[in-house]
């Protein structure tokens, strides 16, 4: 019998194909994982992430509009943008530069 995937687990999975220099929003996930009203639990799961043994680039999920929302989770503010920056984005006031320029559609992205 397989072992029943957590929401938080799936989101994870989600977020480890996220390219190096791309990022995505709490929104686009939950869409991509049918739960379309859940970008709050996203959120969430990007809050645990930082306790997971496996390699979650929560860096590069961001809210609907390009902000660092997310950055306090990080141990310290800084880190997110500087994370983000190491793979070529351009953050400027806790926002992304050219957010359209740099956003993944998991949707879209994705065949399953």
């Amino acid at each position: 019998m397989e072992k029943d995937v957590t929401f938080f687990e799936k989101v994870f999975e989600v977020v480890k194909l996220i390219p190096k220099g791309r990022v995505t929003s709490y929104g686009a996930i939950a869409g991509y994982l049918g739960t379309k009203g859940s970008s709050r639990m996203v959120g969430w799961a990007m809050n645990s992430s930082h306790h997971s043994t496996a390699n979650i680039p929560a860096h590069r999920v961001v809210n609907r509009n390009g902000l660092l929302t997310g950055k306090h989770h990080f141990g310290s503010p800084e880190i997110m943008k500087q994370l983000l920056e190491s793979e070529g984005i351009t953050v400027e006031n806790d926002q992304i530069v050219s957010f359209d320029k740099y956003f993944w559609n998991p949707a879209t992205e994705l065949n399953d």
